[in-house]
């Protein structure tokens, strides 16, 4: 007899997680949420799971009540008899904690994948980590997407002449270099200094951009002051435009109102985590097609290597 496939979704991916199930071809899995006045909460599901392929839709970013969400819809899953679970993560939070940077410190993505796989989780499918060797922290499969499928035909659709990819920092140099080498483009790196979180003392740009059209590439915008910061850089070295595309936009503190007093063209981004409001000078792209065309291969045991552009 074949597995069902059941989409469910935590409370703060409803509206891609609604996207998705259309996609994919099947109603959404009904779940009600119980919760006490001290702030605990319970989730239930509505229906029947026993011996099904659950998908479970849900974004990590903070706060921690989205994964705790998560890690209590992946143990009521695996307490009502799923044969599988697979948590669709969109935004894998926490991730840039995946190395001691310096002394006593946590490694809290190494911790969330053990939670995962404690709750029960039997698959992870995710977007764009900060890391790539964050997969290597599970004991379970992760499907680990590039939402390079996303924006490579937008770019695409720009007909950018001139066109060079730039990353806003050295450890995206990797990402930079594959955008470019698809798009046969030119590629600069910008260099910064950090006085800490958030915060840039300096920097510096590597490579030419006089007379180009600037997509800069990173995987998350959180304050968006590296981007802004090498905007006004780039565009003081002679570019004619500068663009960025992030996929996961955090955007916190004064971000918004950042970008749009910011010389930067537009903000290219994917719905991975919910917006907090619009922006005229954001681009939102649907990650729908990439999750609910990923899911129904895993289902149908069928490659996905066809998902992976650059």
């Amino acid at each position: 007899m074949k597995t069902e496939a059941k989409i469910f979704s935590c409370t703060q991916s409803e509206v891609l997680a609604k996207e998705i199930a259309k996609k994919f071809g099947i109603p959404m899995g009904k779940v009600a949420f119980s919760h006490y006045s001290d702030g605990e909460f319970q989730p239930s599901f509505e229906e029947s799971v026993r011996g099904s392929r659950v998908f479970l839709i849900g974004s990590t970013h903070p706060s921690s009540e989205n994964l705790m969400e998560l890690l209590l819809m992946i143990d009521a899953a695996k307490r009502a008899s799923a044969r599988h679970i697979t948590a669709v993560m969109p935004y894998f939070g926490w991730a840039r904690q995946d190395r001691k940077d310096k002394p006593r410190v946590p490694i809290g993505a190494k911790l969330i994948a053990n939670l995962l796989e404690a709750a029960g989780a039997t698959r992870i499918i995710t977007m764009d980590l900060h890391a790539d060797q964050i997969q290597g922290f599970f004991e379970k499969p992760v499907d680990h997407l590039f939402a390079s499928t996303i924006f490579v035909p937008y770019v695409k659709s720009l007909n950018l002449e001139n066109l060079t990819i730039a990353s806003p920092d050295m450890g995206g140099s990797k990402r930079a270099y594959a955008y470019s080498k698809f798009l046969q483009s030119d590629v600069v790196i910008c260099y910064k200094q950090r006085e800490k979180a958030n915060v840039i003392a300096h920097m510096e740009l590597i490579g030419d951009v006089k007379g180009k059209n600037v997509i800069l590439v990173d995987d998350m915008v959180d304050t968006a002051g590296t981007l802004t910061k090498a905007a006004e850089v780039m565009l003081e070295r002679g570019a004619i435009s500068v663009r960025a595309i992030c996929t996961h936009a955090l955007l916190s503190g004064n971000a918004y109102e950042r970008i749009e007093n910011s010389l930067l063209e537009e903000l290219i981004v994917t719905d991975s985590i919910p917006a907090k409001k619009q922006s005229p000078k954001i681009k939102v792209l649907s990650s729908a097609d990439l999750f609910a065309s990923t899911m129904r291969e895993v289902h149908e045991n069928k490659s996905i290597s066809s998902k992976f552009i650059v």
